[in-house]
């Protein structure tokens, strides 16, 4: 097996591009805020992506669907019954994969939030209960679903 040697100085700016990428999605997703929203927040929230121009609602509605997830997690973990919050996740995640635009405004924000929701909604799964677990698991699903769509879409850009 032989090795080709590359010089250092063009190695450099392969690795300063990944590294300066990591920082940028390591600090967009230390922004993502993880406190359980008020009804009236979310409330808020919900009126404001309804009546957003199609550019701004998948970002709103990716927002309202994890402080939603955020919400059922805290539901569940007091022992109350999270299945019309779930419901809710569900129907949200649907408006964003129906109404994905391709000049859709903060869609890179959209996608690093909808990836932060699955992983959390993912923590929620393995510790519910059986009887929770199956909506949980068909909001994971399209949850994943929506997040590889948007995904797809910020490397389209």
């Amino acid at each position: 097996m032989r090795f080709v040697r590359m010089p250092i100085s063009s190695a450099l700016p392969v690795t300063a591009l990944v590294a300066a990428f990591l920082l940028l999605s390591t600090q967009s997703a230390k922004a993502i805020d993880e406190r359980v929203p008020d009804p009236g927040t979310l409330a808020a929230l919900r009126a404001k992506a309804q009546s957003a121009s199609a550019r701004e609602q998948c970002f709103l509605y990716a927002e309202l669907v994890h402080q939603m997830t955020e919400l059922a997690g805290r539901q569940m973990n007091a022992g109350n019954d999270a299945r019309e919050t779930l419901n809710a996740i569900h129907d949200y995640a649907q408006k964003i994969h129906m109404g994905m635009a391709d000049d859709t405004k903060r869609l890179k924000n959209a996608q690093i939030l909808m990836e932060h929701t699955a992983f959390r909604l993912n923590e929620i799964l393995h510790s519910a209960s059986s009887e929770d677990r199956p909506v949980l698991e068909s909001t994971l699903k399209q949850l994943n679903q929506v997040q590889n769509e948007l995904m797809m879409q910020v490397f389209r850009h």
